[in-house]
């Protein structure tokens, strides 16, 4: 049963609570991808400090596998959660995702470095990232359903939006004060604890994140769950295949986005401060991209908004790369990020309002976990350990931008296919009244 003492009629939710419902969740959302994207950010200093080496390649290939490690987690925090959110309701999932993440955002700042305690170290992030993983597995399937049922159903894509919108948020948060460290402190400071003091800015906000997620009202009624039984699998196979090609086409631009502060550094070789002010970009400009995107695809539909920004994005992106590239100054490498971050994330409301409309209430969060979580843990993970590695092998800065065109032309495919489901393209024409001798024969 869902958690006592709340309202269940999410259908009769006023305007102004389902504002305060979708910022709830939206705040959530936010708060735990904030420490969960910050890693990438420091994966240079956070590489020095488990993974010291004479080698830099090497030190920042062991960050960037510690980062991996949080994805290894995730299909199966998606699992557990999303069929806990699915049976018990989406709130109480929320709580737990949310207290999780907490505790392994402390558990991580507070692990001292590899001079200290030597291969306990490493072993102890790990462990830290498997925990995060689990929790925003699960996170991302209760929050975003979460925000779909509370919104009016003429306004799902602009509610879901801000999910991505979340997420921008918390990147350009993880940026902003990546770059006030990086304006504040050494290079050697910032190796010793300015990552860990970006980290736990996000641990000192989940309390308060907690206390806003209780005063929720639940979307899952009593009996819903029981239907789960009867849905056939093969009545939802379509959205769960194109959805998972799309997330995995969409996950993996979006971590190469995540990577540009050590591409920018590592492979550029562009200072700290001028590397963190491009992630900065990148991530302010998706949050505006997304929710445009969203209210467009309210009133156009989903398809239109999903299908040309991402044949735009693709024909944008060596372009965009042979710019950044050869210039190498403030210009190219903030512009280049600002123009392919807005093509690359306007669809996504539209393309979370696609999948999960297109999924039964009964299997809702698990099955939007699993088709963000599995191709995340499969392909986000590994991106920055794979496009490291290409640009190591290379030695040329462009591999990452034909790389990043070849899987979002495989995303533009999977679109294609995906079947139209906004409420303003299925529902009935309004019946008119039709004077006698003009009725159709």
């Amino acid at each position: 049963m869902p958690t006592t003492g709340t309202p269940l009629a999410s259908e009769m939710m006023t305007p102004s609570l389902r504002r305060r419902a979708i910022i709830a969740a939206t705040l959530g959302n936010g708060l735990e991808f904030y420490d969960f994207i910050t890693f990438a950010f420091f994966a240079v200093q956070i590489g020095n400090t488990f993974f010291p080496s004479h080698s830099a390649f090497l030190s920042l290939m062991g960050a960037l596998a510690t980062f991996f490690a949080g994805f290894l987690t995730r299909p199966l925090g998606a699992l557990v959660l999303g069929t806990y959110a699915d049976r018990v309701g989406r709130k109480p999932a929320m709580m737990v995702s949310m207290s999780m993440m907490g505790f392994g955002i402390v558990l991580l700042v507070l692990t001292p470095g590899y001079a200290t305690i030597g291969y306990a170290a490493p072993f102890i992030a790990v462990i830290a990232r498997m925990i995060q993983g689990f929790a925003l597995g699960g996170e991302v399937g209760s929050a975003s359903v979460y925000m779909m049922e509370s919104a009016d159903p003429n306004r799902r894509a602009y509610a879901m939006s801000w999910q991505g919108a979340s997420q921008g948020f918390a990147a350009s948060l993880g940026a902003a004060v990546g770059l006030v460290l990086a304006l504040l402190l050494s290079d050697a400071q910032l190796s010793l604890f300015g990552w860990r003091i970006a980290l736990a800015l996000g641990a000192t906000i989940v309390p308060l994140a907690l206390y806003v997620r209780n005063s929720l009202p639940e979307t899952l009624h009593p009996g819903e769950p029981e239907t789960a039984r009867r849905t056939p699998v093969r009545s939802y196979v379509r959205p769960l295949v194109c959805g998972l090609t799309i997330m995995g086409s969409g996950t993996i631009a979006t971590y190469i986005f995540q990577y540009m502060a050590t591409f920018g550094q590592h492979t550029l070789h562009l200072s700290s401060t001028l590397s963190m002010a491009g992630e900065f970009a990148n991530n302010a400009t998706s949050i505006v991209a997304v929710v445009v995107g969203g209210i467009v695809s309210d009133r156009l539909g989903r398809r239109i908004v999903m299908i040309v920004p991402q044949a735009l994005f693709c024909a944008l992106i060596v372009p965009c790369f042979l710019w950044l590239t050869t210039a190498r100054d403030v210009a190219s490498f903030i512009g280049a990020n600002v123009i392919l971050s807005f093509a690359s994330t306007y669809m996504y409301g539209a393309v979370y309002a696609a999948i999960s409309e297109s999924l039964p209430k009964a299997v809702r969060a698990r099955g939007f976990a699993l088709v963000y979580a599995l191709p995340v843990a499969l392909l986000g993970g590994s991106t920055q350990l794979v496009i490291t590695w290409i640009l190591h092998v290379t030695g040329s800065p462009m591999a990452i931008a034909w790389y990043l065109t070849g899987v979002s032309l495989i995303g533009l495919a999977a679109m294609l296919a995906m079947r139209e489901s906004a409420p303003v393209k299925l529902q009935p024409l309004p019946m008119v009244d039709l004077p006698l001798g003009v009725l159709p024969a």
